[in-house]
């Protein structure tokens, strides 16, 4: 039987929501890259404290690269990670501060995106994916800023409180956010007008999900950013937000665009466009591992011939 979850005390959600506005308080009143100097430091005491998590980014880490990688290398990408997580952190305290239509040029280059602008400014059904990688949280809130009209699909935080003030400081940017639970709907509503759906696609998906190769080994992977695109014959964009340099320095790029007529003949077109767009982000993590989220449990759910065995 499934576990219930434990009942949340509203009084603790709200001293937590209160002790994480002082500190976003107090990071306000440093310069940007002082804060991801102390976000650095944060993040190597995290490493040291908290060993379950540790273990968990180096065992993803060694298991997705194998013998290419030394055990030296393993520990350095597994540190980086979970430090640029912080440094994420504290990026979304400021973003609304330093991302506007005036200053985002500053700490944001984009890659050449001639052949995407098309698809993302025409009043055409389009799905935007990416990945916990870089700073997931940027690039449609910088899309958002560049005037593009985008709705992201989103998982509330467990903290009411909390949720809250994201979800504020994200939409006072012009990001249009919609929870997880009822996006089915939500979505199908965003793409029968027109607009443009924004998803992080490397979540587990649970036995209900499709499994699909990444790096290596089966992932659960949710169906339904396929079947929208299929169902709508969206163009399926798969882009990143990588951080340049330790300062609060980006760049914003697309790896691939898939088109509808590139599925339309497939057997079974739901895997080929899942595994693609899977792959596609495997691509830009390779390029940097160390900003890729690996203490997230992305391989949880194993495949029924496996829990067989």
């Amino acid at each position: 039987m499934p576990t219930m979850a434990k009942p949340r005390k509203p009084w603790l959600d709200y001293l937590t929501y209160l002790g994480v506005r002082l500190v976003a308080a107090l990071f306000l009143c440093f310069p940007i890259d002082v804060n991801l100097k102390t976000a650095r430091l944060l993040g190597l005491i995290w490493w040291r404290l908290i060993p379950r998590h540790r273990q968990r980014a180096m065992d993803h880490v060694r298991q997705s690269f194998g013998s290419a990688m030394s055990e030296d290398q393993v520990r350095r990408i597994a540190l980086a990670s979970m430090q640029h997580l912080v440094m994420m952190v504290v990026e979304v305290f400021v973003a609304g501060r330093l991302i506007t239509e005036c200053s985002w040029s500053r700490h944001v280059r984009l890659n050449d995106l001639t052949h995407v602008m098309p698809h993302m400014l025409r009043d055409r059904p389009t799905i935007l994916i990416t990945g916990h990688y870089g700073n997931f949280e940027l690039l449609g809130y910088l899309m958002a800023r560049l005037g593009i009209e985008i709705v992201a699909v989103m998982r509330p935080l467990d903290n009411p409180y909390l949720n809250e003030w994201l979800v504020d400081m994200q939409q006072r940017g012009g990001l249009e956010l919609m929870y997880k639970k009822g996006a089915s709907q939500g979505g199908q509503d965003v793409l029968d007008r027109g607009g443009m759906l924004c998803f992080i696609a490397d979540q587990d998906a649970g036995r209900k999900g499709i499994f699909v190769d990444f790096f290596g080994r089966k992932a659960s992977t949710y169906k339904a950013i396929g079947l929208l695109a299929m169902r709508y014959n969206a163009p399926i964009i798969i882009g990143y937000a990588r951080r340049c340099s330790q300062n609060f320095k980006y760049e914003v790029g697309i790896t691939r665009v898939i088109e509808p007529h590139e599925w339309a003949d497939r057997d079974d077109d739901l895997a080929w466009v899942t595994q693609e767009y899977t792959s596609a982000i495997e691509q830009f993590v390779r390029d940097d591992p160390s900003q890729y989220l690996w203490i997230h449990r992305r391989w949880k759910t194993r495949p029924k011939n496996e829990r067989t065995a």
